[in-house]
């Protein structure tokens, strides 16, 4: 995926791709937005429009 799909697609559908990456294969938020090469700002802005946020500890937007 490329940084104009991911920050183009709907925020639902993108909470549920982050959280099953975050899960799966990043250890932070940081290391996936690295590699998806979206700034942690931008994807925490997308996500906070539909009221989620990122929980540090537990490596997931709730």
């Amino acid at each position: 995926m490329d940084r104009e799909s991911i920050l183009s697609m709907d925020p639902n559908i993108l909470l549920s791709l982050i959280n099953m990456k975050l899960r799966d294969f990043y250890s932070n938020l940081s290391a996936l937005c690295e590699d998806i090469d979206v700034t942690e700002e931008e994807l925490i802005e997308k996500l906070s429009s539909i009221g989620y946020k990122y929980e540090k500890e537990q490596n997931q937007f709730k």
